[in-house]
């Protein structure tokens, strides 16, 4: 029987895999239980709070979040439902949609973003104590470790 052996690179990038998946998992559980939105819709309202108008075409959106357009059209549905953002045809192609944050949804946003923050230095830096290999790449990339 054969055995098969891991290359260096491959085990690190299961590391890297291994430790956004935690990572984004306790994100996700974060922003819902303490402000009612998922990691989507968060960086969904981000990148309109970004942008120079508050807004951004849809799939201009649904390329910063990484979602198909399919996605990002529930997606802007629910932060519809919520008033966070709301939905405006292009004034010069009526073919054009674009997503427009609100005051609300920045407010929510700010909030949010505190949160983000808070539970992403503590994610690294848990992830860094349990593996030193992850606290060395961690520091690397300017992260808390």
């Amino acid at each position: 029987m054969a055995t098969t052996t891991v290359s260096d690179a491959a085990a690190a990038w299961q590391r890297v895999i291994l430790l956004h998946t935690r990572v984004e998992s306790r994100l996700a559980a974060a922003l819902q239980r303490r402000h009612g939105i998922g990691l989507s819709e968060f960086r969904a309202l981000g990148h309109l709070a970004a942008s120079p108008a508050g807004e951004l075409r849809m799939q201009e959106l649904a390329d910063k979040v990484g979602l198909n357009q399919s996605s990002v059209t529930r997606l802007v549905a629910r932060l519809n439902a919520a008033d966070f953002a709301y939905r405006d045809l292009c004034p010069d192609d009526r073919r054009g949609v674009y997503t427009v944050i609100t005051e609300t949804g920045r407010a929510r946003h700010a909030e949010a973003g505190r949160t983000y923050e808070e539970t992403l230095k503590a994610a690294l830096e848990e992830a860094g104590r349990e593996d030193p290999r992850l606290a060395a790449a961690l520091t690397a990339l300017g992260a808390p470790a």
